[in-house]
């Protein structure tokens, strides 16, 4: 079955580096787009990055757009979220997601804390 599984997060001051990993089984992985969201307390999910299924284009929300960089390994089924520049409102979990015979497939999570 589809899985994705997160990892990587943790607590980090403001201004520092994270990167997030998220490794996939259970599809062809380099047939599929893939893209991060993130989930803040009280808040909806939202759409933060995307790649393409070859990883020659992304798409960022201007929220991240500059500090969060989405990259891929197809040789690995990994997908990867760097992110810099952290900022206190960028504490969320934050999820990978794929969508995959006709479903919008989520991970677990990871929790993202960026204090100030």
């Amino acid at each position: 079955q589809v899985q994705l599984v997160e990892s990587g997060g943790g607590l980090v001051q403001a201004g520092g580096s994270l990167r997030l990993s998220c490794a996939a089984s259970g599809f062809t992985f380099s047939r599929y787009a893939m893209s991060w969201y993130r989930q803040a307390p009280g808040k909806e999910r939202e759409l933060i990055a995307g790649i393409s299924n070859s990883g020659g284009s992304t798409n960022y929300a201007d929220s991240v757009k500059g500090r969060f960089i989405i990259s891929r390994d197809n040789a690995k089924n990994t997908v990867y979220l760097q992110m810099s520049s952290l900022k206190p409102e960028d504490t969320a979990v934050y999820y990978c997601s794929a969508y995959v015979r006709d479903w919008r497939r989520y991970g677990q999570g990871t929790q993202v804390t960026v204090s100030s």
